[in-house]
């Protein structure tokens, strides 16, 4: 495959709002010993790219400056060594440490997954940040097993309705909480035994009405701040609490007692930090747990809206309204 030496990208011209996303042009990067580069058709829009774009969020050491942590396209180059998974011209779906705003794009050999049987670069595109996120904190940190029930905040995200997808796959009880009643209906849709409107219920006694007062095994937990101590009492005992970010805040007052009186875990974890082997875990576990159901098209990515890559600015819009269900998307080209 013939590469150019350049490509369109879209920087982050400084901290601040949608608007300091720009247009620009940049070499095309070369692939390391394992590394492979990847001919961009789509890269996923989420939250950490509009945490990076605001300046509190800065990429790892090595790591391209632009925003953008997945993407689905070809291999258009592998890095020298000869070892690597992937041939010039597979279709892959990639977890990357960022760049994905652009036409090229660079990861590790073992962060890529083949693209699912029949689907389409922009839904691909929406795969690896929320699956790698949902299969690292619900089912390895939460351990979650099929008949016990999970509680996810922010159902309507694309972590959210993934993990409402995924885990209802493997035989869980799966309760959600979304903004709007029309977000609730949507969690359901996806398999959901119940949506708690936030705004008007209290999710704590939903679930435990729902669950004959027992709780909820695992709570997956996006928000942050007061819903962590609403949290323990919405756990089951041996419960685990699985903290991925905080809209709400960092910190928050809790009553240890609960804590210790239910025998409960609480945990968390960021994806971009960590290191090489372990995304490659996880990108190993996806491929023998996941991808099959993902091939048989009994889960798939939702996707709320495609934006062309020059209309990045737009997309993050869309993403800080909180207005989307799923998935936003930069089609590439």
């Amino acid at each position: 495959m013939a590469l150019p030496t350049e490509m369109r990208v879209i920087e982050i011209a400084g901290p601040g709002g949608p608007e300091v996303l720009r247009p620009a042009t940049r070499p095309v990067p070369e692939p390391m010993a394992g590394e492979i580069l990847i001919r961009v058709r789509a890269a996923g829009v989420n939250r950490p790219d509009a945490l990076q774009r605001a300046g509190s969020y800065a990429p790892p050491p090595g790591a391209s400056d632009l925003p953008g942590l997945e993407a689905a396209g070809e291999v258009a180059a592998v890095g020298p060594g000869g070892s690597a998974p992937w041939e010039v011209g597979d279709a892959v779906c990639a977890l990357l440490p960022g760049g994905g705003y652009a036409e090229y794009a660079l990861t590790h050999q073992d962060h890529a997954l083949p693209v699912p049987a029949g689907m389409e670069p922009t839904a691909a595109a929406g795969l690896c940040e929320t699956f790698f996120t949902v299969w690292g904190n619900v089912f390895d940190r939460g351990r979650l097993a099929a008949g016990e029930a999970l509680l996810v905040h922010g159902g309507s995200s694309g972590i959210g309705t993934t993990a409402i997808q995924l885990a209802a796959a493997r035989g869980a009880r799966v309760f959600a909480t979304a903004g709007s009643e029309a977000k609730c209906r949507a969690c359901l849709e996806l398999g959901a035994e119940l949506a708690i409107n936030y705004r008007t219920d209290d999710f704590v006694q939903a679930v435990r009405d729902a669950t004959g007062g027992r709780g909820v095994d695992v709570i997956l937990d996006m928000v942050g701040g007061d819903y962590l101590a609403k949290d323990v009492r919405a756990l089951a005992p041996e419960g685990r609490l699985v903290m991925i970010a905080h809209q709400k805040g960092a910190t928050a007052e809790l009553n240890f007692a609960q804590v210790m009186v239910k025998r409960l875990t609480i945990t968390g974890s960021t994806l971009r930090p960590q290191s090489v082997e372990a995304k490659a875990r996880i990108a190993a576990a996806l491929r023998r747990e996941v991808w099959p159901l993902l091939d048989a098209g009994r889960i798939a990515p939702v996707i709320d809206r495609v934006y062309p890559l020059e209309a990045a600015a737009e997309a993050h819009a869309r993403l800080e309204s909180s207005a989307h269900v799923g998935k936003i998307i930069l089609a590439v080209g």
